[in-house]
């Protein structure tokens, strides 16, 4: 029986190193990964960034040759009405400084926007990072408690064979 214990416990253990050497292959191997994923969402980042930028650009560069075509047909009129019936503020000059600060806040507010996003991003990845942390610590105190309930039902069992060894004795005394 001793032999057989033996070997059982030589498979278990044998079982359980090539478990944790393909664990260990396998979070090696994902490691390796981590360079590309962060150069993923760096590019993603980046892109993110200059994508908005250059939608400003080719958006404002567009409203710049559409003012300036309306400008040199409308100023002259716009401004002999301004000086004979309206206020400053409905001059050409002062809707297009007007526009142009609506188009810089537009600009601003999405550039803000995907940094608040990027902003979760980070925050959920540590909180993801705390989360883990937690489930490593839980995991290690499971395992100790598994292992303590073991050891205790193993030394129940030892006690109790014990026991009934030593009646098994007195009865056998008893009987001759």
């Amino acid at each position: 029986m001793s032999s057989s214990k033996e070997k059982n416990t030589e498979i278990f253990n044998i079982t359980l190193d090539e478990t944790r050497s393909t664990v260990k292959r396998t979070t090696d191997e994902a490691i390796k990964e981590i360079p590309r994923f962060t150069k993923a969402v760096n590019e993603y980042q980046e892109e993110t960034i200059q994508a908005t930028k250059d939608i400003a650009d080719n958006f404002l560069e567009s409203q710049k040759e559409i003012i300036h075509s309306l400008q040199s047909l409308w100023i002259p009129y716009m401004e002999n009405v301004q000086n004979s019936y309206w206020s400053y503020w409905t001059s050409p000059k002062r809707v297009t400084e007007n526009y142009a600060r609506a188009v810089s806040n537009v600009t601003d507010s999405t550039i803000a926007s995907t940094r608040l996003a990027n902003n979760v991003l980070f925050a959920t990845m540590d909180a993801w990072k705390t989360s883990l942390q937690h489930a490593r610590d839980n995991a290690k105190e499971f395992s100790r408690l598994n292992t303590n309930v073991a050891k205790s039902f193993e030394n129940v069992a030892k006690d109790s064979l014990r026991d009934f060894s030593a009646r098994e004795e007195v009865q056998g005394h008893t009987r001759q």
